[in-house]
């Protein structure tokens, strides 16, 4: 099995992702000419040999996202470096190199010993550092509720994270506090061992009341923000399988719980808008609208309020199931839902009743 240092930054599991909110300048990271006596080489090979921590995929999306270029050309990831060529990599967050600054955080911790401890993050928190999001996030709360945190893989601070999820989504995390915990962790979910449900209130209810969805997922190319579907198993993107199934459906909406087979970026968010039931308050994916029902009269106004009462997509890691590394015990547990996602549950489940009986 990998351990965390052979794993690259990419493999980092998603669990539906994280925020990577940067502005619209780029930045230069790298700028790379090759030498007089450069034989012809793959431009992929060529990066992979000149710039440490990385991996091959993460290479070939920068070069099909346009963020490599080629003597100020946009180029494939076939392109023959030659002599002299002058290679660019840019990307929208700044070079920075920075220290985690222990924070006092009052965390939801639901399990801790000496070798894990889960936490149930709340929505509006940032899970690390990243531009825009320098302090106060979940990791300068966990460097100071530990002090000797592990700091991550490949040089990336990310102490004692073996997976994340998004700003606005709530829900459990596990915490590795030994490097052979992160270790061993970071294997089941590689492996996608780690059992993970997530409950998701979707707009409309879905055709099909349980089904698999299955894409591959990565930066949309139209706009580099959002992520995109792409065909299962092509050439762009990295494979994301969603299963879902309908718990509830309340005319409009549906309670919806899903188990994630692979972890990718905003994959729940993206699936579920994919086939035509974006997540409700999802601002991103076009959720944070009335997309189902009148957009008229009484409904409108009700609809309305409920996404006032969430502004935010209605997400939450409930579950997390995963095998202690060191007594081997598979360990499950479970978060209730936040007071907004659950208010929100009962003004639609309300509204359908009504409706109902009327």
């Amino acid at each position: 099995m990998p351990t965390p240092a052979e794993l690259s930054a990419g493999e980092l599991a998603d669990d539906d992702g994280d925020d990577s909110e940067g502005g619209d300048e780029l930045y230069e990271h790298h700028r790379i000419q090759a030498n007089r006596k450069q034989e012809l080489l793959r431009l992929d090979k060529f990066l992979l040999l000149r710039i440490p921590k990385t991996s091959r995929t993460r290479i070939q999306n920068a070069i099909l996202a346009g963020a490599v270029q080629v003597n100020s050309q946009a180029v494939k990831s076939n392109y023959r470096v030659k002599p002299l060529d002058i290679i660019t990599v840019t990307l929208p967050e700044p070079p920075r190199e920075f220290k985690v600054m222990p924070e006092p955080m009052d965390l939801d911790i639901r399990y801790e010993d000496p070798e894990l401890l889960l936490v149930n993050k709340p929505a509006g928190l940032v899970v690390h550092p990243a531009f825009g999001h320098w302090q106060g996030t979940l990791v300068n709360g966990l460097a100071h509720h530990l002090a000797n945190l592990p700091t991550g893989r490949n040089g990336e601070v990310r102490p004692g994270l073996v997976h994340r999820i998004d700003k606005d989504t709530s829900g459990l995390l596990v915490i590795g506090k030994s490097e052979y915990a992160m270790t061993y962790l970071s294997n089941q979910f590689f492996h996608h061992t780690i059992e993970r449900t997530y409950l998701a209130l979707v707009w409309g209810v879905p055709a099909e009341a349980q089904s698999t969805i299955s894409t591959n997922i990565g930066r949309s190319i139209k706009d580099r923000k959002v992520q995109a579907v792409f065909p299962f198993e092509g050439e762009y993107g990295r494979t994301a399988v969603t299963h879902y199934k309908v718990l509830q459906a309340f005319g409009q909406v549906a309670l919806v719980q899903c188990n994630l087979e692979t972890g990718r970026t905003h994959q729940i968010r993206v699936h579920m808008k994919h086939i035509g039931h974006p997540l409700f308050g999802d601002a991103t994916y076009g959720g944070d609208r009335v997309v189902y029902g009148q957009r008229k009269g009484a409904y409108k106004a009700f609809a309305e309020k409920a996404l006032a009462l969430l502004p935010r997509q209605a997400l939450h890691a409930k579950s997390l199931g995963f095998e202690h590394p060191i007594s081997r015990e598979f360990m499950q547990f479970e978060a209730e839902l936040p007071a907004d996602f659950d208010a929100v549950l009962k003004m639609w489940e309300e509204y359908a009743n009504a409706q109902a009986t009327s």
